[in-house]
């Protein structure tokens, strides 16, 4: 049977296509979800996309983490269902508490989008098997309200205990604390990011690289094999 992954849509998604796409690429099964329907269809696995779900007001992700589909997607990923977020996504999962601390607008207060060098930290979470630890990848990135930050304690739990997901290499582009790219949850199902890796699955766009595929392929390993 063909894992079916879900990709939510909010009110200002952009990359909820895309994303289908890397999905479909990987082999897997893309599932549209809406942000107001509670039913996440039997999905096997969830994406949050990136944008500017509700125009960013208030904080990014503050208004789309009280959306219908999250109610029924914190209870099941605190129940083990993989959930990877990403840009946007990674903020709605630290709104909903999914994953620890915040995002801020950029030190610099102004929009990037680049391609971006990444540190693989972790490479035994739900979305992340198909990497190497230490393992550098470029991603593209695309964010304003990018910076990761967290208080001194719930820094060092995530060193400690290994839960920094990625890394910045030779550029810090918004400010984020300890060159913070993503983090995971204890459990390694739910992983959020703010580069974009739907953005690298093929060489003739994004970075010209597919560093982004092995997310999508990472997870469709462990739905076969669970």
């Amino acid at each position: 049977m063909t894992a079916r992954i879900g990709v939510v849509t909010f009110p200002g998604s952009l990359d909820d296509r895309d994303t289908q796409r890397a999905i479909r690429l990987a082999g897997a099964e893309p599932v549209a979800l809406w942000h107001k329907d509670k039913d996440l269809h039997q999905v096997d696995a969830v994406v949050l996309c990136g944008g500017f779900s509700y125009g960013d007001y208030l904080r990014a992700g503050a208004i789309a983490r009280f959306s219908p589909v999250m109610e029924t997607l914190i209870e099941q990923a605190k129940a083990g269902l993989p959930v990877l977020g990403i840009c946007n996504g990674f903020q709605i999962l630290t709104e909903a508490h999914l994953l620890p601390g915040t995002m801020l607008r950029n030190d610099h207060l102004h929009f990037i989008c680049r391609d971006q060098k990444l540190r693989v930290e972790n490479a035994e979470t739900a979305w992340t098997t198909d990497y190497t630890a230490g393992q550098e990848i470029h991603i593209p990135l695309k964010n304003n309200d990018g910076q990761y930050v967290a208080d001194a304690y719930t820094l060092d739990k995530l060193e400690a205990e290994g839960r920094v997901a990625f890394r910045y290499l030779d550029f810090n582009p918004n400010g984020s604390q300890r060159d913070i790219a993503g983090v995971t949850n204890e459990a390694g199902n739910v992983v959020g990011l703010m580069p974009h890796p739907e953005h690298a699955v093929e060489p003739l766009i994004g970075t010209g690289r597919t560093d982004g595929l092995p997310f999508f392929t990472s997870i469709l390993k462990k739905l076969v094999n669970a």
